[in-house]
């Protein structure tokens, strides 16, 4: 009697499951109920900030409520898996980041996802720059001079990071590769801790998030020696690129992107992508995001696959060279 009624259960789970398939973006139903947009950090970080406004726009673009929900843990894996996991009907998105699909996939020797055949991009919706900062009593006034340095001394300098795998953290390592320097990581939990430690004067340089480090840069507790984005950032016009500072190749935009589970209905990923893109053009929204010190854009699914891929190896290569492993 117990295992039919087992069996009896499996199959109507089984029925609930097929009948809970995609749904396309042409069915003028969707979205009939509220949308989960998973956040897997914790709550008040840069990443959640961003999801909570563009919650707010496309629950106005789609006249349906979205709802963030913060499932932080194991470096961004335990949000993302849950995700991944999810049914592919529309209705869980994730705000995934370069470190959950182009730096974990190398960083961690196994994952309970895979960054490519577990989801459908939908769209980048936003860089942020890193910036190259030092104390504001270190004598480095220039990226050539922080180089300098480093060189003067046998064991190198100091560097701090947001953690083991940060997009800061692995900028630094580049910087270490391509500047030919010797240097030792400290490995912080986020970035406003690794810079009180920086102003400090216990550690000589970071890479930290443009959000993080721009106040005490126009405060005067760090300077700026160098953006790691392709042009100078409008927060920040006075400090040259690293491409300017002779280095094209440390060149490092962490982003932050829409994704939903694999399998979703390729029409409804448009529409959703057609939407994003849409609310990030709208001024209010855009000077929003902008407000993060972060740069709104808006892509397709495939050029934001593109940008995956090509991060995805130029981080592998930094992280098999450097040897940086997840604690």
């Amino acid at each position: 009697m117990i295992q039919n009624i087992r069996f009896l259960a499996a199959l109507c789970l089984c029925a609930s499951l097929a009948t809970a398939g995609p749904v396309h973006a042409a069915d003028p139903r969707y979205p009939d109920h509220p949308i989960r947009f998973i956040v897997p950090y914790a709550a008040g970080g840069s990443t959640d900030v961003l999801a909570r406004i563009l919650s707010e726009a496309m629950g106005q673009a789609l006249g349906q409520s979205v709802v963030v929900y913060n499932q932080p843990g194991g470096g961004g894996a335990i949000g993302t898996t849950a995700v991944a996991r999810s049914l592919p009907d529309g209705y869980t998105w994730l705000m995934g980041t370069n470190g959950t699909h182009a730096i974990n996939t190398t960083l961690y020797a196994s994952l309970s996802y895979d960054a490519v055949k577990d989801f459908q991009p939908v769209s980048l919706v936003a860089t942020v720059p890193l910036v190259l900062v030092v104390p504001a009593t270190s004598p480095a006034r220039s990226l050539q001079d922080l180089l300098a340095l480093a060189r003067g001394q046998k064991a190198g300098l100091n560097f701090g990071s947001a953690g083991v795998g940060s997009s800061g953290h692995l900028a630094a390592e580049m910087l270490k590769i391509e500047g030919k320097i010797a240097g030792s990581h400290i490995p912080y939990k986020g970035d406003g801790p690794a810079l009180v430690d920086l102003m400090a004067g216990r550690v000589d340089f970071s890479f930290a998030n443009m959000p993080a480090a721009v106040n005490q840069i126009r405060q005067g507790s760090l300077r700026a020696l160098a953006v790691t984005t392709a042009q100078r950032s409008p927060e920040l016009p006075g400090v040259p690129t690293v491409a300017e500072a002779g280095y094209p190749s440390l060149q490092v935009d962490p982003w932050y992107g829409v994704f939903v589970p694999a399998g979703t209905d390729a029409a409804l990923v448009q529409k959703l992508s057609v939407a994003f893109a849409r609310v990030l053009k709208d001024p209010t929204v855009a000077q929003r995001v902008m407000g993060l010190g972060a740069t709104p854009v808006g892509t397709t699914p495939d050029q934001f696959a593109r940008t995956i891929q090509e991060d995805t190896e130029k981080f592998a290569k930094v992280i098999k060279t450097s040897g940086a492993q997840a604690m």
